[in-house]
């Protein structure tokens, strides 16, 4: 199960507990871009806080994944501007 699954199942199954206040946090922050005082993760239960860095590096991944799909759409239309069609495998 990956980590943005499991924190969202954790912060749907115990929205008190102060973790889930801090990985709710942590996401916001990384899909806003604004800033995640470093503090917090510290003072996560050890599980939760490993968990919290799993969700940092599926986010970074993603985001390479995303960048990475931009890029060829990006490709794409410039390709079809310039009439030269798609490339061949």
């Amino acid at each position: 199960m990956n980590a943005i699954k499991t924190a969202r199942q954790f912060i749907e199954s115990q929205p008190e507990h102060a973790d889930a206040a801090a990985l709710s946090a942590l996401v916001l922050a990384l899909e806003t871009e604004v800033e995640f005082p470093l503090r917090r993760l510290y003072d996560l239960q050890l599980e939760n806080f490993e968990l919290a860095l799993e969700i940092l590096s599926e986010w970074r991944l993603d985001r390479y994944y995303k960048g990475k799909a931009k890029l060829f759409s990006v490709s794409m239309q410039l390709q079809e501007q310039q009439g030269e069609g798609a490339p061949q495998a």
